[in-house]
């Protein structure tokens, strides 16, 4: 699999579906969602990252991982109502570590760390 990297500014990988121009749109969606949006991050597996989202952002999350899930099937989404807020469950394949990875290194960064 090729991939850009984080560093690259770029974590789609080939098998994103999503054409090319549109890719750097989305990424910036997705980083500005990390920075506003999530509360904190919890990777569960390898294959399982787990981000708290402020309540009212979880109508936003549902759409961002709709989209995403049209042009990147291998993602999971998944959102649970937690005591501590609404959860945005994201999950690969274990061939997919790598997005997985790539993907919490960005929310990491976005983050800045444990916002409770």
């Amino acid at each position: 699999m090729t991939m850009n990297t984080p560093s690259s500014g770029d974590w789609m990988p080939d098998a994103c579906t999503l054409p090319t121009a549109e890719q750097p749109l989305r990424i910036a969606e997705f980083d500005r969602f990390f920075a506003e949006s999530v509360r904190r991050s919890d990777r569960r597996a390898r294959t399982r990252l787990d981000l708290l989202l402020d309540p009212e952002a979880e109508p936003a999350g549902r759409d961002l991982a709709a989209r995403e899930s049209v042009c990147c099937s291998f993602f999971a989404f998944t959102f649970e109502a937690t005591d501590d807020g609404p959860v945005m469950r994201i999950e690969v394949r274990d061939t997919q570590v790598e997005v997985l990875d790539a993907l919490a290194t960005r929310v990491d960064a976005a983050v800045g760390g444990d916002r409770r």
